[in-house]
């Protein structure tokens, strides 16, 4: 609802006596600089949604052409409006975006990493790996702050300095859990880990920082885990208003090398080993009916507005798996029955409105 000129907008012809142009629009209005007495200019239409200007003189007429603003007269904050624009037997149309400019949201980023970072995980019935992975964070980030959401049946005290230990309802769920873990972030980046993993020396969040701060349209960087650096790509059909449409979830996909960082490629997601924009993440979220299998999903719902990228420069390692007092019921729920999964893809195709899913 803010005048803003059509940029370019002229008319290339050849001479004629008489030069006769039309602008038209549907979702707005249209304005000129109404010509001086004694101009040969004639403007029908100012301030309407159709303007005509005739002119014996074409730079005369490319003058207002110039000067001619679109002004929209319904409010939205994110749709369009098709201009017509007509000279004789010619026509051109070309769109108009209608959109709320968003303000930015900024983050004081400090003079160091744990400023600029908090390490986040979801844990269930795995506190000899997470002390594990606790101990090896502060190795290498003694001060970085740790958010750790816990759904566990019965759930154990974990305290330390920089350590947030939210208690969930048990068994609420992975994705729950993530959610959780996210709305607590104050910094600009949070970094994701699984409970089960070790931070080593190659574990340098401050590069994954740099590449993130000098691609600033990036949202989510992924790494490497154990040495692999699993991602995929997502290409996505549209398909119609009743069938719905395809998702293709690609292994090992990726559409081309970052610019600047040939050691990285940009994809569709990424292993579970990311740092990532809060706010973009908290926009798309974690879908809490997903608790027990769940991780392309994420990237699914991001797909469109989530930049995603993976680096092999970065990694993390992976601990063995231990034996212990729960691990008998950590299986349980880790490998739910056909059921779940079932329901999963139930829940999949009715939010995402598709057809088809294929894994390649």
């Amino acid at each position: 609802m803010t005048p803003t000129f059509i940029p370019g907008l002229e008319l290339h012809a050849e001479q004629r006596s008489n030069y006769t142009v039309s602008l038209e629009v549907s979702e707005g209005i249209l304005r000129t600089t109404i010509p001086a007495k004694g101009v040969q200019v004639k403007v029908t239409g100012n301030g309407e949604s159709r303007l005509m200007v005739e002119s014996s003189s074409l730079e005369a007429l490319n003058e207002l052409l110039a000067d001619v603003s679109y002004t929209s007269t319904i409010y939205h904050i994110h749709t369009g409006d098709l201009a017509t624009f007509q000279f004789e037997d010619h026509e051109a149309v070309f769109p108009i975006t209608i959109k709320q400019p968003q303000p930015p949201v900024l983050y004081d980023m400090g003079k160091d990493i744990n400023s600029q970072v908090t390490i986040i995980t979801k844990t269930f019935l795995r506190y000899p790996e997470l002390n594990a992975l606790l101990k090896t964070i502060r190795e290498f980030y003694k001060d970085i702050e740790i958010i750790i959401a816990d759904d566990s049946i019965k759930p154990e005290k974990i305290t330390g300095p920089h350590i947030q230990h939210f208690i969930m309802p048990q068994a609420k769920g992975w994705f729950a859990g993530r959610n959780l873990a996210v709305s607590q972030v104050t910094t600009k980046y949070f970094l994701w880990v699984d409970d089960d993993f070790l931070f080593t020396k190659l574990t340098k969040i401050e590069e994954l920082v740099k590449v993130m701060e000098a691609v600033p349209e990036l949202d989510v960087l992924g790494g490497k885990v154990g040495g692999d650096q699993f991602y995929f790509s997502l290409i996505y059909e549209e398909g119609d208003e009743v069938e719905g449409g395809c998702m293709y979830r690609k292994s090992r996909g990726k559409f081309h090398s970052l610019p600047g960082y040939p050691q990285c490629s940009v994809v569709s997601g990424v292993v579970n080993f990311f740092l990532a924009r809060t706010d973009a993440v908290q926009r798309v979220g974690f879908d809490p009916k997903l608790k027990r299998v769940a991780h392309s999903e994420f990237f699914m719902d991001g797909l469109g507005s989530l930049m995603v990228a993976t680096c092999g420069h970065v990694s993390v390692s992976h601990q063995a798996r231990l034996k212990h007092k729960d691990t008998k019921l950590y299986k349980e729920f880790r490998y739910p029955p056909k059921s779940d999964v079932t329901s999963k893809l139930q829940l999949h195709f009715f939010k995402n409105h598709l057809k088809c899913i294929l894994y390649g």
